[in-house]
């Protein structure tokens, strides 16, 4: 980085703090490293455990590079660069450390999870899905062993045991929204022995500008009491025959729906109902109709898979297992199609990833586009960014942006492209941002006789060998992003390399950069030829949030093609505004949950106190009084102890469910505070914070009516027949964050009107 960058304390311009000195350790590692080698299996591990005992950090990151280089070379046969010792310099010294694909961020992550746990700390290191989890650890294991540490790993398929003592590992991989399912079920437990997740140290997030920024405002849901919630078929009828710009509007973001003055009578008239009377449910089922009808698309949003709605994550483009749309949403998306609608439920606790996150003592990671979001790193989360260079110069030809009039001239001019290098037996990767985009790119290259692999939502079964078979010669492949997959595409020979390298073709810009730049990413690798490209149409939904851009139609050529730079410069315009939109989201949501999270940690402090002294326990039997002195004299104090607290721990976890139902509620309906001048996020607090200073006097004295007027026995109350039953079953999903926000709001503009 240079001085102006550092001046300006740009992301990254700090990263000599970091590891700036290490280039001077050259030798002392040399040193290191020599001594290391001599020793056997059984001295290296010795020499490991021993290693963070004494001297000064700095000197001990040295000898742990050069024994963590020796172990890996003799453990994976794999010999850290120096480029990948820097990243665990960084990592070790709690950064997000850039470093391209395919310049080994797993072997880095392994090292620098091992050395925290050689300093007594334990370790998560957390991906996107359990695939790479399992995988990585898998591959990594032989490494752990020789450093002597104990290493583990979690699925989704695991049985309670296993999971249990995975936890008790000292390095842990798993995905994070397993992990994050798991600190949920324990927030409910009533015996320390249920406890999944020890306390959170040190966590290590592989694809950290995904977790960490793309899904941080996802919030991960407990739920139980299963119940079914209808959409109104009739209003989901009514939907499908409005018309766009005659009966509804759609936000020049494509970001919210709305009807207008024609279509609010035309409904009217249709359901024979008044939509802003009193009880504006009607009002919300339509804007709920015509969310799903206009703005969520089939092959785009999601798939119908076996009478199911599945979503497709939008920063994975696979399909999003156990998520689910709030708001009724789902069920509006279900009614569409017309396919069963699938069961909801109580919510019984939930957070966001960026709590879960916040919820460790020590954050790293590292992906390959941190620099992007740095700002965004910094204001969330207060870390700094380490840049790792290549460990081979990047010799791949980035191309100009290629843009098209409509999605059907993009199309075939990527077919063209493909067809030229495909006959010179030059590898192509195709990156679209959907799986329709996939398919019916793939039937027009099958059309001209072009074999085809395609990797989307609808079939990722062989995502790794898919993805490593796309450097052979003349291999086609087309996918939808390609963030997380995991698997490097390396060239088959040196053919391949003469005819030019991998191809990488993009079929539009994403709607982040980064996205881009990791499918820019797959071709160049390890100082490999390439070369990449993008191709994108005024038609793209990117382009739609910028519609000056729309006047360019008339300067394509008859091919379609748009030679403008001013054009191809609004197309970067558009990306910087869909960022722009992100992080205010991002922004927007971390307030809410904010004051949502620490009142949780005050629920939580209150239930670990409950459970493990009698503080709570008398001030319920000073609430009690006579009927509390009555059940002493009558039964062991013991007992009687044990039964309070358990009617106390129902109470407190119903009032919990109860009081984060007001929450969501209070969020959704928040904007139209904007009628008495207030500021959401103000109203927001002052009115949940009102409501949260009786929760513990509503705890207890919903737990006195209940001693009161329960029966006590010989075993205490019978909590189930006096209604303090718990749910007989729970499960957990994802759900995306709500949509609505803006959309009320344009609900307000029109009863303004």
């Amino acid at each position: 980085m240079g001085f102006f960058s550092r001046l300006l304390n740009r992301p990254g311009a700090q990263a000599d703090k970091a590891t700036g000195w290490f280039d001077k350790a050259a030798d002392d590692m040399a040193a290191a490293s020599r001594e290391y080698a001599e020793l056997d299996d059984s001295g290296l591990t010795e020499a490991a455990a021993d290693i963070f005992t004494s001297g000064s950090t700095q000197d001990n990151l040295v000898r742990y590079c050069a024994l963590a280089r020796e172990a890996a070379e003799r453990s994976l046969d794999e010999r850290a660069y120096d480029t990948q010792i820097k990243g665990l310099v960084g990592l070790l010294k709690a950064n997000i450390v850039q470093m391209a694909t395919g310049e080994g961020k797993t072997l880095v992550g392994a090292l620098a999870a091992a050395g925290y746990a050689l300093q007594g700390r334990r370790v998560h290191v957390v991906s996107v899905n359990d695939y790479l989890a399992v995988r990585d650890r898998t591959w990594m294991k032989p490494l752990f062993d020789l450093l002597g540490v104990k290493s583990a790993s979690i699925s989704g398929t695991q049985s309670e045991t296993e999971r249990r003592e995975a936890y008790g590992a000292e390095v842990l991989y798993a995905s994070v929204t397993e992990v994050g399912f798991d600190v949920l079920r324990d927030r409910f437990v009533t015996d320390d022995d249920q406890i999944r997740v020890p306390d959170r140290d040190v966590v290590i997030v592989d694809e950290a500008d995904s977790v960490l920024i793309d899904e941080a405002r996802v919030p991960l849901v407990l739920a139980g009491s299963a119940s079914v919630e209808d959409a109104n078929a009739a209003i989901a009828a009514l939907a499908e025959k409005l018309e766009p710009d005659v009966d509804y509007e759609i936000s020049p973001d494509h970001q919210a729906v709305s009807l207008t003055d024609a279509g609010i009578t035309r409904v009217e008239t249709e359901l024979g109902v008044e939509l802003f009377d009193e009880d504006a449910s009607d009002l919300a089922a339509v804007n709920l109709a015509l969310y799903a009808k206009s703005l969520v698309k089939r092959d785009v949003d999601y798939l119908v898979v076996d009478g199911r709605v599945k979503l497709i994550s939008a920063s994975r483009g696979r399909v999003a297992e156990l998520q689910r749309w709030p708001d009724g949403l789902q069920a509006a998306v279900e009614a569409k199609e017309g396919v069963g609608t699938t069961e909801s439920g109580e919510i019984l606790d939930q957070m966001t990833v960026e709590e879960l996150i916040h919820g460790y003592k020590t954050v790293c990671g590292m992906t390959g586009t941190a620099l992007a979001v740095g700002d965004d790193l910094r204001e969330f989360y207060n870390l700094e960014i380490v840049p790792v260079d290549t460990h081979l110069p990047v010799i791949r030809n980035d191309e100009p942006d290629r843009l098209y009039t409509y999605q059907e001239s993009k199309e075939r001019a990527i077919v063209e492209e493909v067809a030229e290098n495909h006959a010179k037996d030059r590898p192509v990767l195709i990156g679209t941002s959907s799986v329709a985009e996939s398919e019916s790119l793939a039937e027009r290259l099958v059309e001209r006789g072009i074999e085809v692999t395609v990797l989307n939502a609808k079939d990722d079964s062989l995502e790794a060998e898919v993805i490593a078979a796309a450097g052979a010669p003349g291999a086609v492949t087309v996918s939808t992003q390609m963030a997380g997959r995991g698997t490097d595409i390396r060239l088959a020979d040196d053919s391949v390399a003469e005819a030019g390298g991998l191809l990488v073709i993009g079929a539009g810009r994403y709607l982040s950069s980064r996205l881009d730049d990791q499918l820019r990413g797959r071709a160049g690798r390890q100082g490999d030829p390439g070369t990449s490209v993008f191709f994108t149409s005024l038609e793209d939904e990117l382009l739609t949030r910028v519609p000056e851009i729309q006047r360019f139609v008339s300067e394509g050529d008859e091919t379609g093609w748009i030679e403008s730079k001013r054009a191809l410069s609004l197309v970067e315009h558009a990306q910087r505004i869909a960022e722009g939109q992100n992080t205010a989201l991002h922004r927007d949501t971390w307030k809410f949950n904010e004051l949502m999270a620490k009142q949780r940690d005050l629920v939580l402090a209150r239930r670990r106190e409950l459970r493990v002294d009698d503080e709570a326990i008398d001030e319920l039997k000073t609430r009690l009084g006579d009927v509390a002195e009555n059940l002493a004299e009558d039964h062991p104090q013991e007992l009687v102890d044990e039964t309070l607290r358990e009617v106390m721990l129902f109470h407190l976890d119903a009032r919990w469910v109860d009081h984060l139902a007001f929450l969501n509620d209070l969020r959704e309906g928040i904007h139209l505070r904007t009628f008495a001048r207030e500021k959401p996020h103000e109203a927001f607090n002052t009115e949940s914070i009102r409501v949260f200073s009786t929760f513990w006097s509503d705890v207890i004295d919903d737990s006195a009516s209940t001693v009161e007027e329960a029966e006590f026995t010989d075993t205490g109350i019978d909590l189930a027949s006096h209604g303090l039953k718990r749910p007989s079953s729970t499960w957990t999903y994802l759900t995306t964050e709500s949509a609505f926000g803006s959309d009320i709001e344009n609900i307000v503009k029109k009863v303004k009107r």
